[in-house]
């Protein structure tokens, strides 16, 4: 057993040392040579589909190459790691990737090889100018979780009572990143030349100008601050934990935060069924019900009403504390959304809630979404491509986006151009509606961020009064604005 073991952990630091010591230069070649791959993989199965006259051949046909495709993204940003994770996390979104990508990239973790203790030791020395012995009672030298671009330790500092969680930067990661985000995005700028009609490139930009932030822990800080602030401004109790920063124990590449002690979210069913409640019963669907509220009033209040919100809603950045608490964890991704951004998509939330066609496609222009549409019933295909685009709750007799499908929203309106900043909140709905399909609970987050909306929209003097009837019955949805 023991040799397996030892033989199972060669293969992994293999692996680790394939990832973490290819050179810039063998790193490009690996990517080039399996983009080109999957590039020629379609462009071959393209010219086979003109002799396929049989409509539900060629689905079934396209279905099959998609997951021979995806299987290759796969290996390739499991191998690769390091910025491909995050790209992978980017794409396996619903709305911009074939399904059978999105399933096959959905399982992707973001989870790197880790940092060697010693080397752990020498950042902090170099950061701090103390050692972790100087300031720490107690310090894991196991890590409790590492990704791409840092790894977390528990520890205790001196003469503290609670515990605290350390974030530390994996040394040299950043350039390796840059390099792989800089291939992908001349690939991006070739494909838009050639196949696709769609804005490649700034998606690329967009990556590139996210995950830059995402090495600054001096940021990351200032981030997780002003929304617990934010949140507790805005409510009697906030909906979610945010940790609380350790005062002076920040730096670039170093931050020590309080430890939230909960279960990862993916894992509830599990505490659920371990704690003897039945998972199917009042109980369970109750607390599903309120850690599902919570996180749908903290998203809404942070972007409709601030505008600064959290963006990188993944489920491992979720935690269920006791007494089925929320804690959000991870601010290296936050974005600042523009006031006309803001209300423009305020506006939006009240055409979707209202089924009001004509208000959709005037946030529409105002939100800068382009749209060339080749249908008859515009304003109405508007609506619907915002809901699928913008709320958990399908429209009825829609599926899942699928960008490739012939009845597609999409198709019938091509969009031109999509401001880079909602794709943040596009993540977050999509976010919200994975874990409302997940628990099984049937909810439009437009309905429940109505009030939020009428209210920014109110604040902002673009409300005159008129329909503010959300103030009334949800009286305990809306606090004074931060």
């Amino acid at each position: 057993m023991h040799s397996h073991h030892l033989h199972l952990h060669f293969v992994e630091d293999l692996k680790q040392n394939i990832s973490n010591h290819f050179t810039p230069l063998q790193r490009s070649f690996q990517f080039w040579v399996r983009a080109a791959d999957i590039y020629t993989g379609y462009k071959v199965f393209q010219f086979r589909m003109n002799f396929v006259k049989d409509a539900n051949k060629q689905q079934a046909m396209w279905e099959t190459q998609h997951e021979i495709a995806a299987e290759k993204i796969y290996l390739m940003c499991s191998q690769l790691g390091g910025f491909f994770l995050k790209a992978a996390q980017i794409i396996g979104k619903p709305d911009l990737a074939p399904n059978a990508w999105v399933k096959r990239l959905v399982t992707l973790c973001d989870r790197a090889p880790s940092t060697p203790f010693q080397v752990v030791q020498l950042v902090f020395e170099k950061e701090f100018g103390q050692s972790v012995g100087d300031l720490f009672e107690r310090f894991d030298v196991e890590p409790l979780g590492s990704a791409s671009i840092a790894q977390v330790h528990r520890a205790r500092l001196k003469g503290a009572k609670g515990d605290v969680a350390v974030k530390v930067q994996h040394p040299g990661v950043q350039d390796l990143m840059m390099v792989d985000i800089h291939n992908l995005q001349a690939f991006a700028s070739y494909l838009q030349k050639t196949d696709i009609k769609f804005d490649l490139f700034s998606i690329t930009k967009e990556m590139e100008k996210q995950i830059g932030y995402e090495f600054d822990f001096l940021r990351e800080a200032a981030a997780m601050e002003r929304i617990r602030h934010f949140l507790a401004l805005n409510n009697k109790k906030p909906p979610v934990l945010v940790p609380g920063v350790v005062r002076d124990m920040v730096t670039r590449r170093v931050l020590v935060m309080d430890f939230m002690d909960g279960i990862p979210i993916l894992n509830l069913g599990d505490e659920i069924a371990k704690r003897g409640i039945n998972p199917g019963g009042k109980i369970a669907a109750a607390a599903k019900q309120n850690i599902l509220k919570s996180l749908t009033l903290a998203y809404g209040q942070m972007i409709l009403k601030s505008g600064f919100f959290h963006a990188d809603p993944h489920p491992g950045n979720i935690l269920i504390c006791k007494g089925s608490q929320v804690a959000l964890l991870d601010y290296g991704q936050v974005k600042d959304l523009p006031d006309n951004l803001r209300l423009g998509y305020a506006n939006l939330i009240l055409a979707m809630s209202d089924n009001d066609p004509m208000r959709a496609s005037q946030s529409y222009r105002e939100l800068g979404i382009k749209t060339l549409s080749s249908c008859v019933d515009e304003p109405k295909e508007m609506l619907r491509l915002a809901k699928t685009m913008f709320d958990t709750k399908l429209p009825a007799g829609s599926k899942m986006l699928q960008p490739f499908s012939e009845d597609s929203s999409l198709k019938k309106i091509s969009v031109q151009s999509f401001p880079e900043e909602l794709f943040c909140v596009l993540r977050t709905v999509h976010l919200l509606r994975g874990l409302s399909v997940g628990m099984d609970i049937d909810f439009s987050c437009a309905e429940q961020w109505r009030p939020i909306a009428e209210e920014a929209l109110h604040a902002a003097g673009r409300l005159k009064g008129e329909n503010l009837k959300g103030k009334v019955q949800k009286g305990g949805f809306i606090n004074g604005r931060g």
